[in-house]
């Protein structure tokens, strides 16, 4: 684990265009911690697979811009670039239709995408990208890398098993749920318990997992760190959609925390980062340093 000042880190799974209303967005859960490692200051790489189409060349070249390494992307002729229906209700919360099979379900490792893993500080994984066994497999190559492992639990129905999931986290050094996601896997695996720390020492016992974050929304979030917990309340926003806002949390957290920061420092950054994306339109909106100090010091 890095502790420099270029904390280098690969993201790996679905990279694909949110497509609201009237408008599409370039998404995709890994492809969006990427991107606010690199906007924190960060090495990011990309790795996955696009159709050979416009939406596929499209993402190439936006994440080319931004400063991702790119070469681990490979693109297909027999799928295509990967598209998800987002549905936002009253709340803000967004739900998903994710078309199937798209291009990210065919992830093939090139000798760019293995290199890039054994070179890095972290390497960053979900679950959604276990539905397809080809990208599947991939996955199982490279955590066998002596790498920093985070696993971002993301769970979309019908496309996940409580078994399949406990395979994950148990190569993860550290685990990203939601509240709900918690308390559903913790459940499945024969937890009684009902509250959310009762569940994280659970799944810390039960899975040997080193390390820990819950979200809970508007009210903030838990760290489990070194056998420690930590608490932010959270920061009051007026959200415009909750799409990207744990992605950019999470990206936030790992960069903080494997650069060296104190615990409650970083959990708290987390928090303020993830409620100014979620008080803007999109995965991806541009937040500026002085967003985050003003966003902290309100509280």
């Amino acid at each position: 684990m890095s502790k420099q000042k270029d904390l280098k880190a690969v993201c790996y799974g679905e990279v694909l265009w949110d497509v609201f209303d009237n408008e599409k967005k370039i998404g995709g859960a890994p492809l969006n911690v990427a991107l606010r490692i690199k906007a924190l200051g960060g090495n990011a790489a990309m790795i996955s697979c696009v159709g050979n189409d416009i939406d596929g060349q499209e993402i190439i070249d936006y994440v080319t811009r931004q400063g991702l390494d790119t070469n681990g992307i490979i693109k297909t002729d027999s799928y295509p670039t990967g598209v998800v229906q987002v549905l936002i209700n009253e709340r803000g919360s967004a739900s998903y239709e994710i078309s199937y099979p798209s291009a990210w379900d065919k992830i093939v490792l090139n000798d760019h995408a293995r290199n890039l893993v054994k070179d890095a500080d972290v390497l960053i994984y979900g679950s959604l990208i276990c539905r397809d066994t080809v990208s599947k497999q991939a996955l199982e190559e490279l955590l066998a890398y002596d790498v920093y492992k985070v696993f971002d639990v993301n769970l979309r129905k019908p496309f996940y098993t409580i078994a399949g999931l406990e395979d994950l986290m148990k190569a993860a050094d550290f685990v990203k749920f939601n509240d709900e996601e918690l308390l559903e896997i913790a459940a499945g695996m024969g937890s009684a318990h009902t509250g959310l720390e009762e569940n994280m020492h659970y799944m810390a016992q039960h899975l040997t997992i080193k390390a820990m974050c819950v979200t809970k929304g508007k009210h903030g979030a838990t760290l489990m760190w070194n056998g420690k917990l930590y608490e932010s309340k959270g920061f009051p926003i007026v959200v415009a959609d909750t799409v990207g806002a744990g992605d950019s949390f999470l990206a936030s957290l790992i960069t903080e925390l494997l650069m060296g920061k104190e615990p409650q420092d970083a959990i708290d950054f987390a928090c303020a980062v993830g409620a100014l994306v979620a008080g803007e339109k999109g995965a991806n909106p541009l937040i500026s340093a002085e967003q985050i100090e003003q966003i902290m010091q309100k509280v």
